[in-house]
């Protein structure tokens, strides 16, 4: 059966999952990108490193940001949502540091940052957790459907 998910049913998959993409455009060129995330209940937070996904976002900050759940091709989960992206600075990126790491921190494991199995390596460097650039996304719709057998 398809339908469509209702507003406690995105908000459930939002809150459930903790990797999305988020699309954007500059001129007539789209470009996604897959994001660690977190979501409030009011805004999805995330974190950048400069580069281009900045630089367009910088230009026009209107998003369209994606998640999903997928078991299998008969049964599976999926939310868009439409928004602007806001940059943060000073207090306000510093509280939105604490949301996302709060719920996402102990989730990341790269073996980047690991000393074992690498012994050219000699203390643990965390520094590729932390991005430079905080934001959030103010949410204007969100739309979600489902498939389940």
């Amino acid at each position: 059966m398809l339908g469509k998910l209702n507003t406690v049913q995105i908000n459930s998959l939002l809150l459930g999952q903790n990797i999305g993409r988020m699309a954007c455009c500059d001129n007539d060129k789209p470009y996604i990108i897959p994001v660690t995330y977190t979501y409030d209940g009011v805004y999805i937070y995330g974190q950048l490193l400069e580069g281009k996904k900045l630089d367009i976002l910088r230009k026009n900050s209107n998003v369209c940001f994606e998640v999903d759940l997928m078991s299998d091709m008969r049964n599976w989960e999926s939310a868009v949502v439409y928004g602007v992206f806001e940059e943060l600075s000073g207090d306000e990126a510093e509280n939105a540091r604490e949301i996302l790491f709060n719920r996402i921190f102990q989730l990341m494991t790269s073996s980047t940052v690991h000393t074992f199995g690498h012994k050219e390596k000699k203390t643990v460097k965390d520094t590729n957790r932390f991005k430079p650039v905080m934001y959030r996304i103010k949410i204007n719709e969100m739309t979600g459907r489902f498939e389940k057998l």
